[in-house]
Order: structure tokens, then C-alpha cells, then sequence
């Protein structure tokens, strides 16, 4: 049994409660990401702020009622080789000839998801369709801030090949729960992205570069740590829940060296680019003049059977992904 599959429930409990960078953290960085875009733009994003803030964590919730969405938020890079991005092509159908569609399913499918949401949301302009905006900035943030989680772009996404089980959890949930209010998030302005796609494989490559420190500063510290100080424990629902110290997520977060909130701040600057790069593309449309939906009604209703799911299954204590 893995040394921490013992504070695995803690961790998907602590998720549900606290948030996430499926929660907490892209709905921060989903919102913040409005402040980055040009005068032309803001109005029509904070006039929707809070759609775009609460709708960050819609594509995790579609997990429950679509078995086609999960793979989108990840890339197993290292499968592919130790240089994978030597050998993977960037483009889709390249891909699918070399490695066969079955493969890339498997293995994920993050970059190809950014440059899909990425036409939908430029198309959504074109329209003038403004629930369709709205849905597809909110899917687009969430795909581009998951990119700048190093665990997403490895096969060993919850460190269960080097005997560090919940660590997916602990970098992404508790660290920015923890220390979030400290980080500084200007970013300066949004700026235009000539290629969707491979800008897409440029953030991969450099989040994937940033897996193996993730994994080895936590097992050097997990050795040398005093172990009676490496837990807490928090009341839920008359429960006591054991969970990372504070103390030993403080010494993780200070050993990654601003890591975290480099990458959230990254995420701001990256899905604002996107979005104003998707207008830019659509002819610039003036947004004040842009129609409404009913659609979003149908998508309401199965996106909170989504988040019922979703919370019956934090609650029963299964690893996140």
C-alpha cells in the first residue's frame, strides 16, 4: 500500500470544502484572467464576471456525465518517450495516423481540446452568441489553466509510480488554498496569439518540465520531515479528517521556490491571451450588440446533476483527476 493512500479521503474531502484547481484556483485565476483584456472587451466580461468565476470548474463537472471529457484535461507526455515532444506531432490528424486515435484517448488530449475550444470560442464571437461566449471562455480558461498543472502533463499524475499517492491533490489543492492570498497576480495586459495550437504545446512543454522537481523536492522533504508534524487533522461533519500540516506544506510550498504561483499567474496572463487572440480572429465584433440563448437552461440542469456526482464522489473518498 502507498505511504499516503491513508490521506487520500482527507484530500478529495478537502477538495469539496476548500476548492481546487478545479475550484478554488481556476475560479481565481478564470477571474482575474477578465481584468487582463482590452477596453473593447472588459466590459462585456465583468458585466459577466460571475459566470465566468462560477462556471470555471464546469468542464471537471462534465467528467460525471460525459466519459469523453476526461481526457481533455490532461497529456501523459512521458508515454510518448523520454523527449516526447520529439516525437509527438502537434498537429491532430498527424497524431492520430501515428499513434492511432485509441492511443491519444488513453493518453490525453489537452492540447487538442485548448485549440478545439479555442475555434468554438472565436465561432461564438462570429455569431454573436454571448451564452456561447460565455460557456466557451469559461471551458477554454479551465483547459489552459489545467495545462500549467505539472501533474496533468505525466503518466504519474497522482505520484502512484514513485510511492507519493495524493500529491496531485496536495500541489494543487492545498497549496493554493493555503497561500494564494500572498501571490502577486499582475500580469500586465493580454497580448495576441498567432497560433493557437502551438502556443498550446508551449505551455505543455514547460509545465512538464516542472513534474520532476514537484515530485522529487516532496520525497526528499517526506524523508527528512519529522513525522509527527507532517499531519493535521480538521473536523468534518463530527469527523476528524487528516490532512498535510500547514507547517509541512509551508516547507514544500517554500522548497518550490514560487512554483505554484508562477503558474497560476501564467494561467491569468495565458487565458486572457486566448480570449482577446479568439475576438481578434472573429473581426473584433463589438460585444454590446450580441445576442442571448436559451441553451443554457438545457446545460444547467445536467451540469448540477454533474456537481452532484461529483460531490457524492469526493465523498466516498476517490482520487481526483
Amino acid at each position: 500500500m502507498y505511504r499516503k493512500t491513508v490521506i487520500l479521503l482527507a484530500l478529495t474531502t478537502m477538495t469539496l470544502l476548500f476548492g481546487s484547481w478545479g475550484f478554488f484556483a481556476h475560479r481565481k485565476i478564470s477571474h482575474l484572467a477578465v481584468f487582463t483584456l482590452p477596453q473593447a472587451m472588459i466590459k462585456f466580461y465583468k458585466n459577466n464576471i460571475s459566470y465566468i468565476t462560477e462556471h470555471a470548474s464546469d468542464p471537471d463537472k462534465r467528467r460525471y456525465i460525459d466519459p469523453s471529457e476526461a481526457p481533455r484535461h490532461y497529456l501523459d507526455s512521458d508515454h510518448y518517450g523520454s523527449s516526447p515532444f520529439d516525437s509527438l506531432p502537434m498537429k491532430w490528424n498527424e497524431a492520430v495516423k501515428k499513434y492511432t486515435l485509441d492511443t491519444l484517448k488513453q493518453h490525453g488530449l489537452l492540447p487538442w481540446q485548448i485549440q478545439r475550444t479555442y475555434a468554438s470560442l472565436t465561432k461564438a464571437f462570429k455569431d454573436r452568441d454571448s451564452v456561447k461566449i460565455l460557456r466557451y471562455s469559461s471551458d477554454l480558461g479551465h483547459y489552459i489553466a489545467d495545462a500549467h498543472v505539472p501533474l496533468h502533463t505525466t503518466q504519474n499524475h497522482n505520484g502512484q509510480l514513485t510511492n507519493q499517492v495524493g500529491i496531485h491533490a496536495f500541489w494543487e489543492t492545498r497549496l493554493p488554498v493555503l497561500f494564494s492570498q500572498d501571490y502577486d497576480f499582475f500580469t500586465g495586459r493580454a497580448v495576441y496569439i498567432e497560433d493557437p495550437l502551438k502556443e498550446a504545446w508551449k505551455i505543455i512543454k514547460h509545465t512538464f518540465s516542472l513534474k520532476d522537481s514537484v515530485l522529487l523536492i516532496e520525497a526528499k522533504l517526506f524523508r527528512t520531515f519529522p513525522s509527527d508534524r507532517k499531519y493535521s487533522y480538521f473536523n468534518n461533519n463530527g469527523k476528524a479528517i487528516k490532512q498535510y500540516s500547514e507547517e509541512y506544506s509551508e516547507e514544500y510550498h517554500k522548497l518550490l521556490d514560487g512554483m505554484v504561483e508562477r503558474q497560476m499567474r501564467s494561467s491569468v496572463l495565458s487565458i486572457g491571451s486566448y480570449w482577446y487572440s479568439a475576438w481578434v480572429d472573429a473581426g473584433q465584433p463589438e460585444l454590446s450588440k450580441f445576442k442571448f440563448s436559451t441553451e443554457s437552461l438545457i446545460e444547467k440542469d445536467s451540469l448540477e446533476k454533474a456537481e452532484a456526482l461529483y460531490k457524492e464522489d469526493a465523498a466516498m473518498g476517490r482520487p481526483e483527476y
